[in-house]
């Protein structure tokens, strides 16, 4: 014994060593993925880059080209009025020196006044002599050192680090699952946090081989979030956490699991009784019989998925093997869970069609007979329900029944405490006690359920609510529920 415990510890780091070689395996290949990914990334930041100073280079290029034909041309137009101003001066002042060789006086005198009328009208004397525009284009300089140090100055991002996940604050009820995390210090950039959960059959950190895929739940405000509306039917969940601020996304906190078991179980319909047409989690009456083990296809049932079960390890050890047992017949139009209850605490509801005639919804023990109906031998529990005729609710086993003067709900739930010796009924929507029965039981358990005109649809995969829990708790809350029928030891 002591060398099978040695040779199973060794297996199992074994086991544990090859999952954490697959885990490296498949971190350096994220790496080489993650590295390729971020110099893309770079090089198309560079490029936008240069891009964005090619464009400025050439707007600023332009301006100054624009600015030199500005100036050109002013200082041509300048010229153009200098020279044709040069030209009329010349002509005058040939014009001058060729008068002073006149000898007639009165001729003398004549060409002079003109000359001087010409003089004091020559553009020569209103052309200013200082140019229009200067040659200068200092206005039109940069200066890029400011630019050039933030250039400098560039490096990677800053990021967040990685969350911590505070495993005493996490919470795990009520078909929920409650994460709350810290950041190792504060840090005001952080603008949300991103979830990633996924459900898994194993313990401890997450593998990378037969393991589902993350599901992501994104801009997280708060350091907490609860997943509700879960069907709990694997027995842990993986969770991580990343922070992000306005750019990027930081290292995922270290994956915690946490423990979600739950009773899962499906009807055997290979044991059923022939006038029952049962699925998964759905049964419903059938009169014409032989054809009752066929899949039910679009049921009008709102309170059902139409989705299959998704594949599962059972929880519990399967001790009714599907087919190992004679059919119900007769008058018990019964079929039980395919998974037996042999220890510990489990809870499912049922939630009967309104115009359902009678059911009964309880447990047995395996040795259940083909023609037993459920509550009528001491072997199984159950509270029965019958809307024939008139509406009576009641408590039933060995063939003894207690009448329960209380609404029946819609939808009931069943809890039940193996080794505490305690089945259970509640109101599933209020959580209201319905009947306790008190036993010490012998045998495993398998749930039971009873249909006549009508259908049942079951929920599984979920946990004792924490309403329940408190209840059984609270002793005064269940005796006075506690009838005749209790304290019956098998």
């Amino acid at each position: 014994e002591t060398l099978q415990r040695i040779v199973s510890t060794l297996a199992n780091k074994n086991d544990e060593i090859h999952n954490f070689i697959d885990m490296l395996n498949h971190t350096i290949k994220n790496v080489q993925e993650n590295s390729s990914n971020v110099i893309s990334e770079l090089d198309e930041e560079f490029d936008g880059l240069y891009s964005i100073l090619d464009e400025m280079k050439g707007t600023m290029t332009n301006t100054i080209q624009q600015e030199e034909a500005r100036k050109i041309q002013a200082l041509q137009n300048q010229l153009s009025q200098c020279s044709s101003a040069l030209e009329s001066s010349e002509e005058l002042l040939e014009l001058a020196a060729q008068s002073l060789d006149i000898k007639d006086p009165v001729e003398f005198s004549k060409t002079a006044r003109q000359i001087k009328d010409r003089v004091t009208m020559a553009s020569a004397f209103r052309i200013s002599l200082k140019p229009k525009v200067s040659d200068s284009m200092t206005h039109l300089m940069v200066d890029f050192s400011l630019e050039r140090r933030m250039l400098q100055a560039v490096k990677f991002l800053p990021v967040p680090k990685a969350p911590e996940i505070d495993l005493a604050a996490c919470l795990v009820a009520d078909n929920c699952v409650t994460v709350s995390w810290r950041m190792p210090e504060e840090d005001d950039r952080i603008d949300h946090f991103v979830l990633e959960y996924r459900k898994t059959n194993f313990d401890g950190l997450p593998r990378v081989k037969d393991e589902q895929c993350w599901e992501l739940i994104d801009y997280i405000k708060a350091s907490e979030y609860t997943l509700s509306g879960l069907k709990f039917d694997t027995k842990y969940m993986n969770f991580r956490v990343q922070a992000c601020n306005k750019a990027v996304a930081g290292e995922y906190s270290d994956p915690v699991t946490l423990e979600t078991k739950a009773f899962v179980f499906n009807l055997d319909n290979t044991s059923s009784h022939l006038n029952l047409k049962v699925e998964d989690t759905y049964v419903e009456w059938d009169p014409t019989g032989g054809k009752g083990q066929e899949k039910i296809k679009g049921k009008e049932n709102k309170g059902r998925s139409g989705t299959p079960s998704p594949k599962r390890t059972s929880f519990s050890p399967r001790s009714l093997m599907r087919g190992s047992r004679d059919r119900f017949t007769g008058e018990s139009y019964t079929v039980l869970g395919d998974t037996a209850i042999e220890s510990g605490q489990h809870y499912w509801e049922v939630r009967a069609q309104k115009d359902c005639k009678s059911y009964s919804v309880g447990v047995a023990y395996k040795n259940l007979g083909k023609f037993d109906q459920l509550g009528k031998t001491n072997s199984s529990w159950c509270i029965h329900i019958n809307n024939w005729l008139q509406t009576t609710f009641s408590a039933k086993h060995n063939n003894k029944a207690r009448t329960l003067d209380i609404p029946v709900p819609d939808r009931i739930g069943v809890y039940c405490d193996f080794d505490g010796g305690q089945l259970t009924f509640y109101n599933a929507n209020s959580k209201q006690l319905l009947y306790t029965f008190r036993t010490k039981f012998t045998q495993p358990l398998l749930p039971g359920f009873m249909v006549w005109c009508g259908g049942l649809t079951l929920s599984t995969g979920l946990q004792v609510p924490s309403a329940v829990k408190t209840l059984q708790k609270n002793e005064n809350g269940l005796s006075g529920s506690v009838g005749s029928l209790n304290n019956v030891t098998q």
